[in-house]
């Protein structure tokens, strides 16, 4: 995302990195890449939530591990937006380099996340089949996964949403859904889709939420006259709350040179948004978290979320887990 970059150099100097070795990842078995599917190499070490005074949760919020995953500079892995759990420890993600990613979240014996294992990925299509090669075409920020079983991604720049059908073999020919009737601005589109009960729910990036159906986009919170600025907290993920109807957002904010800060909250069927569960700033752990995913565990919900590193090699991919007590 733009501006981001600006801040990195400063971030990754005073956030707190982990001193442990990075590990190999686990590759998958042979009989569960899946046709299509590459495998993908990365290292993983563990993280925390960095300097006292830097992550503020909410009564009821406790951490449950995190880690960094440590990648080439020509890796696949870079610039992921978005996750999704698409069983309780596997996960499916997407990059704004036009890439779809899957792997298996590994907890320990008390349910903390520790690692990663199995990555593979393989690249998105254009509607005539051929590969994306464009980052106009592969901007992808967003994806959902809706109750018929099919994939959503959300595209800015050339702003859209197509149904790739089965995450686990997606369509070549992906079929566009119905997007709000909106002219987003270039680089500031739907960074939030998640799925909702007979269709999925849109964010913009810069304001607006909308419902979707197969049929019709309905306004739940109109756009701002003024579109939001960087400096104010944006929505750049959503997923849907297992335990009922509303919805968990991240939203990001940044203001130069070195103010980063990520934050979720709950959204309401109205859109409205309910106090922080979890802040992240400096002098903390904290980077460019674009991705959310929610799960049901226990008797609370865990919450997944990630952080796109722009491919720079002052930027981390972050993977950080919350439990909320319901």
């Amino acid at each position: 995302m733009k501006g981001l970059r600006l801040w990195a150099a400063t971030v990754a100097a005073l956030s707190l990195t982990a001193c442990a070795a990075a590990l190999p990842v686990a590759p998958p078995a042979l009989q569960d890449i899946g046709a299509g599917w590459t495998p993908a190499l990365a290292s993983v070490r563990p993280v925390g939530l960095g300097l006292p005074g830097g992550a503020y949760l909410a009564e009821g919020v406790t951490f449950a591990g995190g880690i960094e995953l440590v990648l080439d500079p020509t890796s696949p892995l870079h610039s992921l937006s978005d996750l999704k759990l698409t069983g309780q420890d596997s996960f499916i993600s997407v990059s704004d380099a036009g890439d779809l990613v899957r792997g298996r979240l590994m907890l320990d014996s008390k349910g903390r996340l520790v690692r990663v294992e199995a990555l593979s990925h393989r690249r998105l299509t254009l509607r005539d089949g051929t590969p994306i090669t464009d980052k106009t075409d592969g901007d992808a920020e967003s994806l959902a996964l809706i109750d018929n079983g099919d994939l959503l991604i959300s595209f800015e720049r050339d702003h859209r949403i197509w149904s790739y059908g089965s995450p686990d073999a997606p369509a070549m020919r992906p079929a566009p859904v119905r997007r709000p009737d909106v002219d987003f601005p270039l680089n500031d589109g739907m960074e939030g889709v998640s799925a909702r009960p007979g269709g999925w729910r849109v964010a913009g990036e810069s304001g607006g939420v909308w419902d979707c159906s197969p049929v019709r986009c309905d306004v739940v919170t109109a756009p701002p006259e003024t579109p939001f600025a960087d400096s104010d907290f944006r929505i750049t993920g959503m997923d849907r709350d297992p335990a009922g109807a509303s919805f968990f957002v991240v939203r990001r904010s940044y203001r130069p040179p070195v103010d980063a800060r990520a934050e979720v909250r709950r959204m309401g069927e109205d859109g409205a948004l309910g106090p922080a569960l979890v802040v992240l700033s400096l002098p903390g752990t904290t980077d460019n978290f674009e991705g959310i995913a929610a799960v049901a565990q226990g008797d609370a919900t865990r919450l997944y979320i990630l952080s796109d590193d722009n491919n720079n090699r002052r930027q981390r991919t972050l993977l950080l887990a919350f439990d909320v007590t319901r």
